[in-house]
């Protein structure tokens, strides 16, 4: 079983209401770190940038406005077919706007690897799943 999803997608970097850019965006979900997403911008002419925050702050994000300090995400328009998010760093802030359908399919492929809400469940599981297999008497047979 994969422990990981990964994903693609294409957002604008926006730089004025009337200048955006077209950039690359890998989407990672690893089921080690249950809570977490990985974005990682692929921008024109510089190294990538990863970007790591909550989940759960990407799935409210794409139907009302979310997330405090560094990272926020809301929806653009009433349709909800698009989610604009902020991300401050001391060196300034950058504005992106994602399609939300694809948003919306990789966090599906990562709620069919972890659902929402057990998290906490899953990283014990495999806590206790390494405590069986290193204990005393459980030798490989081959």
């Amino acid at each position: 079983m994969h422990s990981t999803v990964q994903g693609h997608t294409v957002m604008h970097l926006v730089v004025s209401n009337e200048l955006s850019f077209r950039i690359m965006v890998d989407l990672e979900y690893d089921a080690a770190d249950p809570f977490a997403v990985r974005l990682t911008f692929h921008l024109p002419g510089g190294e990538p940038v990863t970007w790591v925050f909550a989940r759960e702050l990407m799935v409210d994000g794409i139907s009302r406005p979310s997330g405090e300090g560094d990272v926020r995400i809301e929806p653009v328009g009433a349709e909800l077919t698009e989610a604009r998010i902020v991300l401050h760093s001391p060196e300034g802030a950058a504005e992106l706007r994602a399609e939300s359908p694809a948003l919306i399919a990789f966090l599906a492929r990562t709620d069919r690897l972890v659902a929402m809400g057990e998290e906490a469940t899953a990283g014990d599981l495999d806590a206790q799943l390494a405590g069986i297999l290193s204990a005393p008497g459980c030798e490989n047979a081959g």
